[in-house]
């Protein structure tokens, strides 16, 4: 308890030191001489902690995200963005655009929502189907279905003039996170939160149909709850601020090697380090070329990658 509670005070170290890094100078001595209708209140309250909050909770959310497909499909290498579940997710924000182009920012996210939901389900049958004979199978059929995905729809985005849009939202970006833009993310707390709470039935689940069926679970209903936690998260995430690649690969296999594969005890420490994590990437990319911004999903994929190679190469050592 003691190690968990200094890290989260070096998480809160790193939320206040990312309240006053950005473009607009701002400082706690510059608030305490300021009034309370000052400009520099105005940025704080207005998009700093906004920013700040959104930062945290993408992070929390794709971290445990991460975890649970893990669990439920028994494999290491596992997460939304090599499942085809971000994909699909940015598949189904363009048909919401192309289909109803009027439609709010809550529609968005339930159809992408939706797209999510039957891409990791894809995923899911695909995997039933082919006899996995290497752990490293796995990530590969997902990404090669994520491929099919974002094949589908940069095709559509390129045909009805969307490409710059997907790329928003298709890269994880913070700098336009603002008070009354954010606050879906709230929903991927609820689901963090309920997925720590169903820790126990995941962490069965994950050791198979046999064994939870032995215990007297329902194992299809487990399944099918971390699923719906998995796909929602990731919509939520995807339609507020793009996409955050390999988060949910790196944390939740360094929190394994630390704590062990239990759920009930990973949870906690997925959360608060993918958090951290988002926190640093996004702090280096505004101060590398301040006052200008380097979006964190580009600071996230350099660092995710090189850490999932490693991972990729040491579990082939292993093999080996």
């Amino acid at each position: 308890m003691t190690k968990f509670l200094l890290a989260a005070a070096g998480v809160g170290l790193l939320a206040v030191l990312s309240l006053f890094v950005g473009a607009t100078h701002l400082s706690p001595a510059t608030l305490l001489a300021a009034g309370p209708e000052s400009e520099a209140v105005r940025v704080l309250l207005a998009s700093r902690i906004p920013r700040t909050i959104a930062v945290i909770l993408s992070g929390m959310a794709m971290g445990v995200s991460g975890l649970i497909m893990q669990l439920i499909v028994r494999n290491h290498f596992v997460e939304p963005g090599t499942a085809g579940t971000v994909e699909s997710a940015s598949l189904g924000i363009l048909l919401a655009t192309l289909l109803a182009p009027g439609i709010d920012l809550i529609g968005k996210m339930t159809v992408a929502a939706l797209c999510a939901l039957a891409g990791t389900a894809l995923f899911l049958f695909i995997l039933s189907r082919i006899p996995l004979r290497s752990a490293l199978l796995v990530p590969l059929i997902g990404l090669m279905l994520g491929g099919i995905f974002d094949s589908v729809t940069t095709f559509f985005a390129y045909r009805y003039d969307l490409l710059q849009s997907l790329n928003a939202w298709t890269t994880g970006d913070f700098s336009g996170v603002l008070r009354g833009r954010y606050e879906l993310l709230w929903i991927a707390f609820a689901l963090t939160a309920a997925a720590y709470l169903a820790a126990d039935r995941f962490t069965v689940a994950g050791m198979g149909r046999d064994f939870t069926t032995n215990l007297g679970m329902n194992y299809r209903r487990a399944m099918s709850f971390g699923l719906v936690i998995v796909s929602m998260s990731t919509a939520v995430v995807v339609a507020t601020v793009g996409t955050i690649p390999f988060l949910g690969l790196i944390v939740p296999n360094l929190v394994s090697m630390t704590v062990g594969d239990n759920a009930r005890r990973a949870v906690p420490w997925v959360a608060l380090g993918s958090a951290a994590f988002v926190l640093v990437c996004d702090l280096i990319g505004r101060t590398v070329r301040h006052p200008y911004e380097i979006p964190v999903g580009t600071i996230v994929g350099v660092v995710g990658s090189a850490l999932f190679l490693y991972l990729l190469l040491r579990k082939g050592a292993s093999d080996g």
